[in-house]
């Protein structure tokens, strides 16, 4: 009888370090998120340390003296690796592996490995292997030497092990021909949203901080049915369903990729034909943790990141959500925004009133007619239930009477 085989998981223990480099910065609430995304991708953060200095140090992200400090941190607290908060140059990895004797990753690589373990789509596959190649092409050497210590772990989902000993010939070619595949899904998307703005419903793109409350928000207006945890980077890949309103209105709502801290360029890039369904959207539901101490410093990343994104003049509606959860009684603003509302997306509290909002806000760019409508010309009411709102409808001898609000091109018709 075969000998069974018991395979053990290795655990990775990891001290996160983080540089302040001035007073009042935010690198003590940065490197605390930077612990919860170390969770979420699997590893146990053991230990913090964060060195106050002008400047990053180009050489060792620390600067040499406190290297030896972390030298001694992670041999006491029996360390398998360390996670900086930033993005490391080619020479600070390297030179932080060779004084190091360790695994050396950075707040780039960990969600790139988050991605990696969330994207479902094939979109999302071919946008993270994408990212993660870019990433990966000037690191060949260290990123070898790290991933070869544990077998495992962080920063190895995805294209994986295999990959990073190809050179950068062969990396480049892949990457050709990722770009290549992402054209067409671009293309297809592209012929969606012409398709959504034939159909002439109005979009609404929920964007927020990760872990705002975006997917949530949409499984309880939509009954969507998209993943939710209480985890950074819960879903990645972009959903849309029809939400109905007063007056047979209907508005398509789409959960985007959330905002964080240091979002690296290389999933800017990659994911931007997702990112930019804010871009194309008529509105803009801003999902806002209410519940979180740092709200103001999240509200402004998710604003940075729209413009960024150069997604500008549309009308925005914040939703402070996990008003269920909520502590403290402060008031709640958001000078950025056109309306703003309490909800909670987990309860349902606030959502009639946001219902009632959409269907308001849908009615500034429409205008309100009462007309009689000749039974020859019937099928114009089908076309304002599909882009209007029918308030009134009635059969009269001489036609059909209809009170509504309609678009400017159905008014013209009228």
């Amino acid at each position: 009888m075969a000998e069974a085989f018991e395979i053990e998981t290795i655990e990775e223990r990891v001290i996160l370090v983080g540089v302040s480099e001035q007073d009042g910065d935010d690198a003590e609430d940065s490197v605390s998120e930077l612990a919860e995304l170390v969770k979420t991708a699997g590893a146990i953060p053991v230990g913090t340390l964060i060195q106050k200095r002008e400047m990053r140090h180009p050489g060792t992200y620390i600067g040499t003296g406190k290297v030896e400090e972390l030298a001694e941190l992670i041999r006491s607290l029996d360390a398998t690796g360390i996670v900086c908060d930033d993005e490391l140059s080619p020479a600070q990895l390297k030179n932080l592996e060779d004084l190091l004797d360790t695994k050396v990753m950075d707040r780039t690589l960990v969600i790139l490995d988050i991605f990696a373990a969330r994207a479902n789509t094939s979109e999302g596959k071919i946008q993270v292997e994408l990212a993660q190649l870019k990433y990966r092409l000037g690191r060949l050497a260290g990123l070898g030497r790290s991933m070869s210590r544990l077998g495992g772990g962080i920063g190895t989902r995805g294209p994986g092990e295999k990959k990073l000993e190809m050179d950068r010939r062969l990396i480049k070619d892949r990457i050709a021909q990722l770009n290549r595949e992402l054209k067409e899904v671009r293309m297809h998307r592209e012929v969606t949203r012409a398709q959504r703005e034939k159909n002439g419903k109005p979009v609404a793109a929920i964007v927020g901080y990760t872990n705002a409350g975006k997917s949530t928000l949409l499984n309880t207006l939509t009954d969507a049915g998209v993943l939710e945890e209480d985890k950074l980077f819960a879903t990645l890949d972009p959903t849309t369903r029809v939400l109905e309103l007063k007056g047979r209105q209907e508005i398509l709502l789409t959960d985007t990729v959330g905002f964080i801290r240091k979002l690296p360029h290389h999933l800017i890039e990659a994911f931007k034909s997702t990112l930019e369904e804010a871009k194309y959207a008529d509105y803009i539901l801003h999902v806002v943790d209410a519940s979180n101490p740092q709200m103001d410093k999240q509200m402004h990343i998710v604003y940075e990141t729209l413009y960024d994104l150069d997604v500008k003049d549309k009308t925005i509606i914040t939703l402070f959500n996990k008003q269920d959860a909520r502590t403290e009684n402060n008031p709640l603003s958001d000078f950025k925004a056109d309306y703003t509302l309490r909800i909670s997306a987990k309860t349902g509290a606030g959502l009639e009133e946001l219902k009632d909002l959409l269907s308001e806000v849908m009615r500034e760019n429409k205008i309100l007619v009462e007309r009689v409508i000749p039974y020859e010309k019937a099928g114009i009411i089908q076309q304002i239930r599909k882009t209007g709102e029918l308030l009134e409808e009635e059969y009269q001898a001489e036609g059909i009477y209809v009170k509504a609000y309609v678009p400017m091109d159905v008014y013209g018709r009228l």
